[in-house]
């Protein structure tokens, strides 16, 4: 299964490249640049999750080990994260009804990203792959959140109106589902399994 996910990922990379060089103009992206990699949710179906710590095996002893110990951050994070959150969803002030909330996002900043790189790049999953890209969703511009930070398509993004100048996004829906639903995916017969955010595979 592994063997016909890497032959899927070549030809998800090449429509991807295509997508980045016509786009060009609008991208920022940079080897170094880490601003993807330092707050999100990350989902990765358990194929692309078993990949990744296939490749994580091939990895030096220094850079498992700083791996195994940005993972233990981020589980201790996460369960603060949660205490908190709980603890403000049950404490309703005096007088007033108790709302029950939706669960907040839990972000994190990826733990395969060592001294500002990825030390498993060319395993990184779907997600990391399209990201920085804007596409067309049910007739609505889908930006990359960096955008917000001056790089991928600030140029034609008014964030104080939310308004966007693009004349040509991708008319492709850039998600994970988009990609592990596709017909290519059952041309390599791909059996993706659940998605979950990336360290909750841990």
């Amino acid at each position: 299964m592994l063997k016909r996910y890497e032959e899927f990922l070549k030809e998800v990379d090449r429509e991807i490249s295509e997508y980045f060089k016509a786009q060009q103009q609008y991208i920022k992206c940079r080897k170094g640049c880490t601003d993807c990699c330092m707050t999100g949710e990350y989902p990765f179906s358990r194929l692309e999750a078993e990949y990744l710590m296939q490749g994580f095996q091939t990895l030096s002893k220094e850079e498992r080990d700083g791996v195994r110990q940005n993972i233990k951050l981020v589980k201790l994070q996460k369960a603060d994260f949660i205490k908190h959150s709980n603890t403000a969803n049950n404490s309703p002030a005096a007088g007033q009804k108790l709302n029950i909330q939706t669960e907040s996002r839990f972000e994190y900043r990826c733990p395969f990203l060592i001294n500002n790189l990825c030390v498993l790049y060319s395993r990184r999953g779907l997600v990391c792959r399209m990201f920085g890209l804007a596409y067309l969703d049910e007739n609505r511009i889908v930006l990359p959140e960096c955008a917000n930070s001056g790089l991928n398509y600030s140029g034609v993004f008014d964030s104080a109106s939310g308004m966007v100048n693009l004349e040509n996004p991708i008319q492709k829906k850039l998600t994970i589902d988009t990609w592990l639903h596709s017909p290519l995916a059952e041309k390599y017969a791909l059996e993706a399994g659940e998605i979950r955010p990336l360290i909750d595979w841990f």
